[in-house]
């Protein structure tokens, strides 16, 4: 038997490849074998398979859709722990790029029999290979495997089936925890006896999951006051005291609501309690680190260990650990739609099941918006791999969106006009050009795409000849621009794809529809679509927001929104207004003791934190900081920002239509200085001159604040204090001025104010409502579309289906399925 047969049998015996993958079928060939290990997902599951946690999966991209970088992330990690769990040495490992380029197959297939024949994969009783003395020879099969590989081909869905799953692990935790004793089954029971078991279910399970709150908080948080410190109980149980503060009072108003017969107001109280169930946005994005330092703290300290052992026994006779528990929230909160759609199709009443449905929408939205939290969290782990991997890199990635491709790929400039082998990286807003260096890559040209455009060219295409398909990204005014030529035909459509995709989220269709001004932006607080009213889903870049009059939205729905508002007006739809409760965190983070540290190292912003923790605070050697926001796992902590309020020439965040709006009936040289709205870690001046508003960009690099690349400054105060005293004209010939008049200053003069087919596929479903892709695994939707179901398997709250012969993920909440009465 041929060696790569004699692997693909032992990967299957080591449950890594499904026993019917058709590498298995007759006529399989080897690339099909290749394609299916070349992401390193399935490795490094392999290696947990023979030994458990000998990779911690959190770290391993389990979706990496053929990024070259994240797919060479995944396989080196599967490299380093051959090496260190299972004792192969150096000579017997392939390189990443013997897998990734199918460069060297057959050493692949030389590295994985000898991980077979190590003790640890002998010990699971599986037959090493080769277990024949004279294999086949495959070294012949193995050339040219480089060129059948498909960079362009869809992910088989089914070869992840057998990829641990933290979410069925908790979920099993979840349905342990609220399970009871079992009912007599009546012989035949009516459609109103089923309703009554599933308003019986939604109290039984509700009182469980309270007990279950209270529980971690009597038996666990606060024994574990006396052990651990007032920053690491925060950490680890998060805001569970609010969560328990919630669930107790919707209990009671569920408790009383099912009093009713029928229960017909219980729709009621889920609407109600959906803005309040938005604590768990907070909760479920920290839940993972808050894991993970428990483990840490558990491991470092064996009192706290025995600790953590007496709690689990006194809580559930140890059952349970903490560890177990805290999965339990994120499970609940994703229940809640699931309970209500058992309930809706029991109901027979046309008006309660209508009533349920509202119930049902509003459950299904939160659910939406609390699996979008954890995707994020993944996307903005994946943008810091990239800043830490590219050299030179002197801002946060984190501010350009999400990225899209990453890869190989030849280019030539107005500049240079010969080919040269560069690596990059989309993102929404920008392209990295790199120049690959072993592990890192040395960044060789940002570019803003907000003033570039795409164009193909296929003149120069050869079918079979590599690196000649190519297309055009030019600059608006015409002044530069790159050739980008692609490998293959395939790959040049996948890129030229998703260049779209990014252009298309800057300027969306609609963007100015109504008199607004709609661009990408990240809101902070869980926010409401001004348009439909459902939330915007996650934490980073979840829509759009009219930069004149801050109304917030989803992309399919820029075109919904009402007329804008005047300028300045609060249009945000934010459900949530948490300033009260942001002070009230900060007076509990002091109370928590919280250390103040001196500072041994100056620090002016480079390098640069990443785009979420915000700008960058200015240290000087011998400061004291007093920490308002400290992990040990994260290498940024929070300190309390400059106060700039306190200089009469700051204006906070503004637009320049604010600035114009203050400054036009002032007086020449009255200026301000404000954060500019769309990049809160950026400045600008605007001053008034010649009866004229003229606004200038401050400018940001490797911690240096500046308006001209002649002058730079170590802060922002020395900047304005410079310019009050010296013309601007050195930096702009026809603005011969000074900083003259701060704008809180009052006007020396009277001021009047300023005026106000053939594809399997598993039933279909109805689209309920618009939906625009963000990139090209997404499925744009219209309502009222019907689509095929192909996969529910994906990530949380997101189905894979195909309308009018396009394929992608859509989120299953837009989505009536079978047109049914949610059955």
């Amino acid at each position: 038997m041929e060696l790569w047969r004699q692997c693909t049998h032992w990967l299957i015996q080591c449950r890594v490849l499904p026993p019917s993958h058709r590498v298995t079928w007759d006529g399989a060939q080897v690339c099909e074998l290749a394609q299916a290990l070349r992401d390193g997902v399935l490795l490094c599951q392999l290696l947990n398979n023979l030994l458990p946690h000998a990779i911690n999966l959190r770290e391993v991209n389990l979706r990496p859709q053929m990024s070259q970088f994240l797919c060479l992330k995944n396989i080196r990690t599967f490299l380093s722990t051959c090496c260190e769990k299972f004792g192969l040495k150096r000579s017997e490992l392939f390189e990443a790029f013997d897998l990734f380029d199918v460069q060297d197959f057959g050493k692949v297939i030389y590295t994985l029999s000898a991980l077979s024949w190590t003790p640890i994969a002998q010990n699971k009783g599986i037959m090493p290979f080769p277990t024949e003395e004279e294999s086949v020879g495959d070294e012949d099969i193995y050339s040219g495997l480089s060129d059948q590989i498909d960079d362009t081909v869809e992910e088989d869905e089914d070869l992840y089936d057998c990829v641990e799953n933290e979410e069925a692990e908790g979920d099993e935790i979840y349905e342990d925890l609220m399970r009871s004793e079992p009912m007599p089954m009546q012989p035949k029971m009516t459609e109103y006896d089923k309703r009554c078991c599933c308003l019986r279910e939604i109290q039984q399970t509700e009182e469980k999951y309270t007990d279950t709150l209270g529980s971690i908080q009597q038996h666990f948080m606060k024994p574990l006051q006396r052990f651990l410190k007032p920053q690491d109980i925060e950490i680890i149980f998060i805001n569970i005291e609010d969560l328990l503060r919630v669930h107790t009072h919707f209990l009671k108003e569920m408790k009383e609501a099912l009093a009713a017969p029928g229960a017909p107001t219980l729709y009621q109280v889920f609407i109600k309690y959906k803005e309040r169930f938005l604590v768990y946005g907070r909760y479920c994005s920290q839940v993972e680190s808050a894991s993970k330092h428990l483990d840490r703290v558990a491991a470092a300290r064996e009192d706290v260990q025995m600790k953590l052992e007496e709690c689990s026994q006194r809580a559930n006779n140890g059952r349970f650990t903490l560890r177990d528990l805290l999965m339990v929230p994120m499970q609940r909160v994703l229940k809640y739609h699931l309970l209500l759609q058992e309930l809706v199709k029991h109901t027979q009443d046309a008006v309660e099941k209508e009533s349920l449905r509202l119930a049902l929408d509003a459950m299904r939205d939160l659910a939406q918006c609390v699996n979008e939290v954890k995707r994020d969290n993944e996307t903005l782990r994946q943008i810091t791999n990239f800043q830490l991997s590219i050299e030179n890199l002197d801002q946060s990635l984190a501010h350009y969106g999400r990225p899209k491709i990453d890869g190989e790929l030849k280019i030539t400039s107005v500049e240079r006009r010969s080919k040269m082998d560069r690596y990059a990286f989309l993102l929404d807003k920008a392209l990295l050009i790199c120049k690959r260096r072993g592990d890192s890559y040395d960044l060789k040209d940002f570019v803003n795409l907000h003033s570039f455009q795409v164009r193909d060219d296929s003149s120069g295409d050869r079918e079979n000849k590599k690196w000649t398909h190519m297309f055009l990204l030019i600059e608006d005014q015409g002044a530069q621009g790159y050739e980008l030529f692609f490998k293959t035909r395939e790959l040049k459509k996948k890129w030229m794809e998703q260049f779209e995709m990014a252009i298309s989220n800057i300027y969306p269709e609609n963007a100015t529809a109504n008199g607004h001004d709609f661009q990408m932006f990240s809101f902070e607080e869980t926010t409401s679509c001004k348009a439909c009213q459902m939330l915007l889903r996650g934490t980073f870049y979840q829509g759009y927001r009219c930069h004149r009059c801050r109304a917030p939205a989803h992309k399919e729905c820029l075109g919904r929104v009402p007329l804008c508002g005047r300028p300045g007006q609060d249009l945000s739809g934010t459900m949530k207004k948490d300033k009260p409760h942001r002070r009230a965190q900060d007076k509990k983070r002091n109370e928590l003791g919280l250390p103040k540290m001196e500072v041994c190292q100056e620090y002016y912003g480079l390098p640069p934190p990443p785009g979420a923790f915000g700008p960058f605070l200015r240290l000087n050697p011998g400061d004291i900081v007093e920490l308002t926001k400290a992990e040990a796992e994260q290498n940024w902590w929070e300190g309390p920002p400059q106060d700039l309020s306190v200089h009469l020439w700051y204006a906070g965040p503004m637009e320049r239509a604010g600035a114009e709006s203050i400054l036009n009936n002032r007086s020449d040289g009255t200026f301000l200085v404000r954060q500019r709205v769309k990049d809160t870690a950026e400045f600008a001046i605007s001053i008034k001159y010649n009866v004229e508003v003229k606004h200038i960009k401050i400018m940001t690099a490797e911690g240096l604040y500046r308006i001209t690349e002649k002058k730079a400054f170590r802060g922002l105060t020395e900047l304005v204090e410079f310019y009050q005293q010296n013309s601007l004209k050195d930096c702009f010939k026809s603005l011969d001025t000074t900083l003259q008049f701060p704008f809180k200053e009052p006007e020396k003069r009277a001021i009047s104010k300023p005026p106000a087919g053939s594809t399997k596929y598993f039933g279909t479903a109805k689209a309920r409502y618009d939906f625009c892709a963000r990139d090209r695994s997404e499925l744009s939707l219209k309502e009222g579309d019907i689509i095929k179901i192909l996969n529910k398997k994906g990530q949380q709250g997101w189905w894979r289906g195909e309308i009018y012969g396009r394929v992608g993920w859509f989120p299953s909440n837009y989505v009536e399925e079978d047109y049914s009465e949610y059955c």
